[in-house]
C-alpha cells in the first residue's frame, strides 16, 4: 500500500470509531459492515476531504 491508501485506511477507521461500529470492522473487516454504514463512512471521508480536513487533502 501507498503512503495515501495508508492514510486513507486511517481516516476510515477513525471515521468508523466515531460512529460507533470500529471495533467491528477491526475484528471482522469492512465486508462485514452494513452499506449504510459504508455510506456514512464515504460521505463524511468525502466531506473531510472537500473541506481540507486532513492532511492528506492538501496531498495528490
Amino acid at each position: 500500500m501507498s503512503a495515501r491508501e495508508l492514510e486513507l485506511e486511517k481516516i476510515k477507521l477513525e471515521i468508523a470509531e466515531e460512529l460507533g461500529f470500529g471495533n467491528k470492522v477491526r475484528e471482522n473487516g469492512w465486508g462485514d459492515i452494513t452499506a449504510r454504514e459504508t455510506g456514512r463512512v464515504g460521505g463524511i471521508m468525502s466531506r473531510r476531504l472537500r473541506n481540507g480536513e486532513s492532511s492528506i487533502a492538501l496531498k495528490k
